[in-house]
C-alpha cells in the first residue's frame, strides 16, 4: 500500500532525529501503512517544490529516513538541505546520506535495498499484522470488508490460511457445515440472530472482533489440537 501510494522514491538520508520529533517540528501528521518490508510509519509533505517522505520501518534502527519522489534530476544535498533548514538542525543530524555526509553504515535501513529479492512473508506473520493493524489493509473496518480481504488472501495463497476453518467451526460450535465460514461466524457471534441491515459500526466491530477471536482459536487448534477447546482461544 505504501509503495503504491508513494510511487518511485529516491533514498536521501538517515537523520538522528526521531520521526515523531521530526513530524512535530514540521507540523505534519504521521500515517501508518505497510509495504514489503513490514509496518511503516510515514509523513508526506512538500517543501520548496520537492515532495518528501519521512519514514520509519518497524524493526529498523531509530531515526528518520528521508526520501524524495523521483522526478527529474535529484540533487540530494540541496534537497536535504531544505529539509534540515525546516527542521532547524544542521548536517550534524545526518547519520548517513547517499551523497557522502555521515558514515554510520550500520543503520542503513533494509528498505533502501529494494533491488534485493525479499523472502515471502509467512502466513503467520501476515495474520499477526492483519489482526493487529486491520485498518491498514481494509481502510474502514467492516465485517464485509474484512471477510472479503481474508477470502481473497486465502484464494491467492491456494487456501493455506483458512483450510479447514469452516469444518472446524461446524464441529467445535455446532453451526451448519452447509454454510460458508462468513455466515457461520455471524451465527456464533450473534446467537440472538443476525442484525438487520444496515449494520451499525458497533455491530461491525462486534462481528470483526468475534471473527478474529475465532481465527486465533482455530490457529491455536492447528498448532496444538489437544489444548484448544472452543472458547479458550
Amino acid at each position: 500500500m505504501f509503495q503504491a501510494t508513494t510511487g518511485p522514491l529516491v533514498s536521501m538520508a538517515l537523520l538522528s532525529l526521531d520521526l515523531d520529533e521530526a513530524a512535530r517540528r514540521l507540523g505534519v501528521t504521521i500515517e501508518e501503512s505497510w509495504d514489503a518490508h513490514g509496518a511503516v510509519r510515514a509523513a508526506f509533505f512538500t517543501l520548496d517544490g520537492t515532495d518528501f517522505v519521512v519514514t520509519h520501518h518497524e524493526g529498523d534502527p531509530p531515526g528518520t529516513y528521508v526520501w524524495v519522489r523521483k522526478c527529474g534530476p535529484v540533487d540530494p544535498a540541496a534537497r536535504t538541505g531544505v529539509l534540515l533548514t525546516a527542521l532547524g538542525v544542521g548536517t550534524e543530524a545526518v547519520s548517513y546520506s547517499t551523497w557522502g555526509i555521515g558514515t554510520d553504515l550500520s543503520r542503513i535501513p533494509g528498505a533502501w535495498s529494494r533491488s534485493r529479492r525479499l523472502p515471502a512473508e509467512s502466513h503467520q506473520r501476515f495474520w499477526e499484522n492483519f489482526r493487529d493493524r486491520t485498518g491498514m489493509y481494509v481502510g474502514r473496518v467492516t465485517y464485509d470488508g474484512v471477510t472479503a480481504y481474508l477470502a481473497g488472501y486465502d484464494h491467492a495463497g491456494g487456501g493455506v490460511l483458512l483450510n479447514g476453518f469452516r469444518e472446524w467451526l461446524a464441529t467445535a460450535y455446532g453451526v451448519g457445515d452447509n454454510l460458508v465460514w462468513m455466515a457461520q461466524v455471524v451465527l456464533i457471534v450473534f446467537p440472538e440472530g443476525r442484525p438487520e441491515s444496515p449494520w451499525s459500526q458497533d455491530q461491525h466491530m462486534r462481528a470483526v472482533d468475534g471473527l478474529v477471536a475465532l481465527l486465533d482459536e482455530f490457529f491455536q487448534h492447528l498448532q496444538d489440537p489437544a489444548d484448544a477447546s472452543p472458547g479458550t482461544g
